[in-house]
């Protein structure tokens, strides 16, 4: 075990990231970095252009300011798209001994950039951290952000692996699961995985703008499902549209092909075809949500069993004690408040064979079951 440095009052826990780590902009993604390194006892330093926002991050606890003979191991860039390429290459110039980073969600165009400009892309390599959440900035920040998270390495033909193993070792201390891709690829993948599905809840929210007050009253699960994701930056998604534009068009051009299908198919919904069109329609979706891997990665569907609890503290964890009391694993969870009614909804997911033996013991122990379905 090493000793601490005067910046590093964390003591050395098992890691792989020697440090010191830098780590440019302290958003949501650069702030749960900083933390959950530290965490890990890695030094870090923090740096952003604003300094409210590195104020912020330092008092809590993501990292120090710079210093001016900081030598760090690896540079993480986390500011906006637009701006990504730029910054990288100024902290290639800076810190000529580091493996520079960013952890923009589109890889193609950085790299691109950075060629273009003549950078030293041999000490570059992009990732990205399947991870996020709805709020923003430092103070939204979670150490256990990447925690089971896919964390993307975009490796291309100018680094070597050696070189880029410090970027794995930074996924792997932060508790992701490191997935190698190359940037044309993981674009082509975030597109139909992330990006349409935000532009789909951004405009189905929008329909809300103008909906009856009694229409959001009978607001239930499926519209939340949908809308989740709708309340994200308008700036941010600009940039990130941007940029992946070539990956996202076709995706939303097949949308709006199956989508006319549906709509021609209700302007008669008797008229011969329009059953099936529907019909199709709605089995296409069946099989795509079968094709999405649950926990640990393994495709398996799940059943759901729904408990209705009172809306009052200390529900929630009663019921995970008996669940665990019973001996069942959750695959999943989901809570959601009953419009209008003093009872929230807890919709549990596990495998179905012991479903049955759920709802039993739990309606055995007083506990309301509503609804089970697999």
């Amino acid at each position: 075990m090493t000793p601490t440095t005067p910046h590093d009052p964390t003591p050395e826990v098992d890691r792989r990231l020697r440090g010191p780590v830098r780590i440019v902009g302290t958003g949501l993604l650069g702030a749960s970095i900083g933390l959950g390194l530290r965490q890990q006892g890695v030094e870090v330093v923090l740096d952003d252009v604003s300094p409210a926002a590195l104020a912020l991050a330092v008092d809590y606890g993501a990292g120090r300011r710079p210093a001016d003979d900081d030598a760090p191991e690896l540079v993480v860039v986390a500011v906006p798209p637009d701006v990504t390429a730029q910054v990288v290459a100024r902290e290639l110039l800076a810190h000529p001994d580091a493996v520079v980073t960013d952890v923009a969600s589109v890889k193609s165009v950085p790299l691109a950039r950075l060629r273009a400009a003549g950078a030293d892309v041999s000490r570059y390599i992009g990732s990205h951290p399947m991870a996020g959440r709805e709020r923003s900035g430092p103070t939204a920040a979670r150490a256990d952000l990447f925690i089971g998270r896919p964390w993307v390495i975009a490796g291309h033909d100018d680094i070597t692996y050696r070189r880029a193993a410090v970027v794995e070792d930074l996924a792997l201390d932060l508790g992701a699961t490191v997935v190698m891709m190359e940037p044309g690829p993981h674009d082509q993948a975030v597109a139909i995985m992330s990006h349409v599905p935000q532009l789909v809840s951004t405009l189905m929210a929008s329909r809300l703008r103008d909906a009856p007050e009694a229409a959001l009253g009978l607001a239930g699960g499926g519209i939340r499902d949908v809308t989740r994701v709708a309340s994200s930056d308008p700036g941010l998604w600009v940039q990130i549209i941007g940029a992946n534009a070539a990956h996202i068009r076709p995706v939303l051009v097949d949308l709006q092909s199956e989508l006319a299908r549906l709509v021609d198919a209700l302007d008669d919904p008797d008229a011969p075809g329009a059953p099936r069109t529907i019909a199709e329609t709605m089995a296409s979706g069946n099989r795509g949500v079968e094709r999405l891997p649950g926990k640990h990665g393994t495709v398996r569907r799940f059943a759901q069993v729904v408990v209705l609890v009172d809306d009052r503290p200390g529900q929630i964890a009663d019921l995970l004690t008996t669940i665990g009391e019973i001996g069942i694993n959750l695959e999943d969870l989901r809570l959601e408040h009953s419009p209008g009614a003093p009872i929230g909804i807890v919709e549990v997911s596990v495998v179905p064979e012991q479903e049955q033996r759920l709802i039993e013991e739990l309606e055995g122990r007083g506990w309301r079951i509503a609804a089970a379905w697999a």
